[in-house]
């Protein structure tokens, strides 16, 4: 396949002939509630960054507000057996520097996500094993067995141009390589700042209303709130419990709510031997680490009165949770205990434990990145301190501490998982699976869980492609890691956003905030 390219004269002729319709000037600027931290769209697999990735790139599957599968650069897909899958690609589709696209470009980027050397998107490109083109506009994936989430994963791989396969993350983020497809072009980004950028006029699936687009990186609740209030924002994210009713009754303003399936727990580190922020209550070290104990893992859900913390710390923005997903949702299981609020219950089992007067420990979380993180986390260790442990609250910016928490450095800390699927293996692969970079596994399991039955149940749902095979292994893997408390479960977050009232949102169960996906007007 040779490249088409389409420079100079043709660029102007497609901008001298753009429908006047789309030459209107309508300016959106979005306060983001968490900061990106990398622009290069295979670099670090977050929510923020895949939300504000997919403004500039598509993908082959388009994931939607309530998690289906929609065409997007692939026209249409067939099984061709069980471990061969043949997509049609889009014709007439340019790369915003008038390149054509085809499936040369497809195959640099689902190559370039699964080899990266982060292995961010390792859950998502795990079973890719290889990407060939029957012609321009057909690609075969090959994987290495069958996988029922293909399409959910082929959704999270945003296609870049081949001619940038092997650039590195500052051509990205600098502008050179910032070459999609997508809706907006890029016009700059400035790191924890802001994102600027311009409409693609060519846009294959018709041109946003906004010919700009400013993604204002704000992950502080007050200055976000205080940026809607003063008309500086038109649209904020997780608008703080103690806005609502300053927007409800504000002129001009409205909230936008919505339900999502995004996770947030407590991990705990289950690998070492000597936990590294885990001591004795005088603050000498400890010789063993009391989380590798499920009797100790329980007691700590026991000590979280998880009631209060939505009802009160989310202000009633939020669900409490019990399992990777709610009931009516695929994989939930309904032989997982829902453990209920037991300060003596909890005392009592860490006295079993061997730990009658409790012990120090230093928890760890964002701040800014989940909705009320913070006061989540200064709520659960005054909880712990009621059990006996004594606990210390450390936060800091999501830039700092993402990495660190999927790399394994803390003892009890803060997480989360947006279940964009719907479905349980998606969370189960990324934090619970055993850490395995050959077969893409465990990428954000920072507490260094690796039970041999989950990782075997994993392995088989996953190359199942039968649902009503698949649900059973599922519901056992959602039993496994929360009757054994491998993960302490806190609540579901909801979505709940501050908009001037002229625009118009459905919010979506990912808490992917898309500027095209947002309409209306603002003055």
């Amino acid at each position: 396949m040779t490249r088409r390219r389409f420079h100079g004269s043709v660029l102007a002729l497609v901008a001298a002939t753009a429908s006047p319709a789309f030459a209107q000037e309508a300016h959106l600027s979005i306060g983001m509630a968490a900061p990106i931290t990398s622009l290069d769209p295979h670099e670090d697999s977050n929510s923020p960054n895949n939300a504000a990735s997919r403004h500039i790139w598509d993908s082959l599957i388009n994931r939607g507000g309530s998690a289906e599968n929609k065409p997007q650069l692939a026209s249409e897909w067939e099984i061709v057996d069980d471990t061969h899958w043949r997509f049609k690609l889009r014709e007439g589709v340019t790369f915003h520097d008038g390149s054509a696209f085809d499936a040369e470009d497809v195959i640099a980027s689902l190559i370039r996500a699964r080899d990266k050397e982060s292995q961010a998107f390792a859950a998502y490109t795990r079973n890719i094993a290889e990407v060939t083109a029957e012609d321009p506009h057909t690609v075969v994936v090959e994987t290495t067995a069958p996988d029922p989430m293909i399409l959910n994963s082929l959704s999270r791989i945003r296609i870049i141009s081949s001619d940038y396969a092997e650039a590195g993350v500052a051509e990205f983020e600098n502008g050179p390589a910032a070459v999609g497809t997508g809706p907006f072009k890029l016009v700059s980004y400035t790191p924890g700042d802001r994102i600027e950028l311009e409409r693609n006029d060519d846009y294959f699936d018709g041109p946003s209303e906004w010919s700009k687009v400013t993604l204002r990186l704000v992950p502080d609740d007050g200055g976000r709130l205080a940026s809607l209030l003063a008309g500086d924002l038109d649209l904020i994210e997780n608008l703080p419990a103690e806005g609502v009713a300053r927007v409800e009754s504000g002129d001009g303003l409205e909230v936008i709510r919505g339900q999502s399936t995004r996770l947030v727990y407590l991990g705990m580190d289950v690998s070492r031997d000597v936990s590294p922020f885990v001591t004795a209550k005088d603050g000498t070290p400890l010789d063993s680490n009391p989380f590798k104990d499920a009797r100790v893992r329980k007691a700590l859900l026991m000590a979280m009165n998880r009631e209060a913390i939505v009802d009160r710390v989310m202000q009633k923005n939020g669900t409490v949770a019990h399992q990777y997903v709610a009931e009516g949702f695929f994989g939930h299981s309904d032989e997982v205990e829902n453990v209920a609020y037991d300060p003596e219950g909890a005392k009592a089992l860490l006295a079993e434990a061997g730990y009658p007067d409790g012990f120090g420990l230093t928890i760890h979380g964002p701040s800014g990145r989940y909705v009320n993180d913070s006061e989540v986390l200064q709520a659960a260790g005054q909880m712990l301190s009621r059990i006996g442990i004594d606990t210390k609250v450390e936060v800091m910016p999501w830039s700092v501490y993402s990495n660190n928490y999927s790399d394994g450095e803390y003892s009890l800390f803060l997480g989360s998982w947006g279940v964009n699927t719907g479905e349980v293996s998606n969370p189960a692969l990324a934090v619970v699976a055993g850490r395995d970079a050959d077969k893409g596994t465990g990428r954000y399991n920072g507490g260094g869980i690796n039970v041999t039955e989950i990782n075997d149940l994993l392995e088989q749902a996953t190359s199942t492609l039968d649902e009503a095979d698949r649900e059973p292994l599922l519901q056992q893997v959602s039993a496994l890691t929360f009757n054994d408390t491998w993960l302490l479960p806190m609540h579901y977050e909801n979505v709940v956003l501050g908009a001037k009232s002229s625009i118009e949102f459905t919010p979506r169960s990912d808490k992917y905030t898309l500027a095209y996906e947002v309409h209306g007007s603002v003055e």
